[in-house]
């Protein structure tokens, strides 16, 4: 994620701000990727005073384009949902900005936009039926119940999963909404069967045998997860690609550097060159995990990628961004 600048002083305000210090009001254009000034696209999103959304809204209509996308939101009767959906949708923000610059679901890209979901697995009458996440045919359904940091910690603890948050959910489920895109596309389905396998075999066979028998990660799956489905193994591979481009946009826009680094002004949204941003990304993501030892804190990237992962990650970049 970059880092922006105020339309009113010119100071530095961060994704999620809603006001300057200097005092003035923000709004995220992500048509044009900038915090743009008041009095020019000054529309609140109906959701700004509820949820913190300060993304401008579309013209003529109250939501921005990203609250536009919500379907369903959890009982906000039950007092504790209502910080729940704000932080759900701040990931889901998060994660679509990153999409835009590539194009994907902005105001010229002509394909369906996701439609999302989110519901809480406690409601007015009290706790419910637990909440699935998933996808199907372009509905996207959160458990916003995990955006609580104990809960999702407790969860996390309970699958043995080593990474597990809100924006990973999102960049996961939307990873197959893409993947309806992009079998649209000539030449698509066969490449991805060729380095994937067929995502036609039986998907709640496959999952069953995954669940009976899970697997390890291995030289061409990023996590046990990967190795369960085609469709899974693309999700999963799509999200890791996503957290590394934007770790290694976001490392940059900080003015990090480190050794061999691609230096201030590098755009990794830009690059075309999938094995050396994945090479970037390992290398700022190593450096941090040693940062985040000295303060006993858990890594901020815990997974090794070997050829065959790396291979994959490219192969969805190059269907992904324009021009590769």
């Amino acid at each position: 994620m970059q880092v922006f600048t105020c339309p009113a002083c010119g100071g530095t305000v961060y994704f999620r701000n809603l006001v300057c210090t200097c005092g003035a009001p923000l709004w995220f254009d992500p048509e044009a990727q900038r915090m743009v000034p008041e009095g020019d696209t000054a529309w609140d999103c109906a959701n700004r005073a509820a949820i913190g959304c300060n993304w401008r809204a579309e013209e003529g209509v109250d939501l921005c384009s990203a609250c536009a996308m919500t379907e369903l939101t959890p009982d906000l009767r039950a007092a504790g949902n209502l910080p729940l959906w704000a932080e759900t949708e701040a990931a889901k923000r998060w994660v679509l900005a990153g999409l835009a610059r590539w194009g994907w679901f902005v105001r010229d890209d002509p394909g369906p936009r996701p439609v999302f979901r989110l519901m809480s697995e406690v409601t007015a009458g009290g706790v419910g039926a637990e909440v699935t996440m998933g996808h199907a045919d372009g509905v996207v359904t959160l458990n916003v119940t995990e955006a609580g940091e104990a809960e999702r910690a407790r969860r996390q603890e309970e699958l043995g999963e080593l990474y597990r948050t809100m924006t990973g959910h999102v960049r996961h489920e939307i990873a197959h909404v893409l993947f309806l895109r992009l079998l649209e596309r000539e030449g698509f389905a066969a490449a991805f069967r060729e380095r994937f396998g067929d995502e036609r075999a039986d998907y709640g066979a496959a999952l069953a045998r995954h669940y009976a028998d899970p697997r390890p990660a291995d030289d061409s799956h990023v996590t046990p997860y990967a190795t369960a489905h085609p469709h899974e193994d693309w999700a999963e591979t799509v999200s890791h690609l996503l957290h590394l481009v934007d770790l290694t946009d976001s490392g940059v826009a900080a003015g990090l550097g480190w050794p061999g680094g691609p230096g201030r002004g590098y755009d990794a949204y830009g690059e075309h060159d999938a094995e050396r941003l994945i090479g970037h990304a390992l290398e700022l993501a190593l450096a941090a995990n040693h940062v985040n030892r000295a303060m006993d804190l858990p890594d901020l990237y815990p997974f090794v990628l070997p050829p065959g992962v790396r291979q994959k990650m490219a192969f969805a970049h190059g269907w992904l961004v324009p021009g590769t």
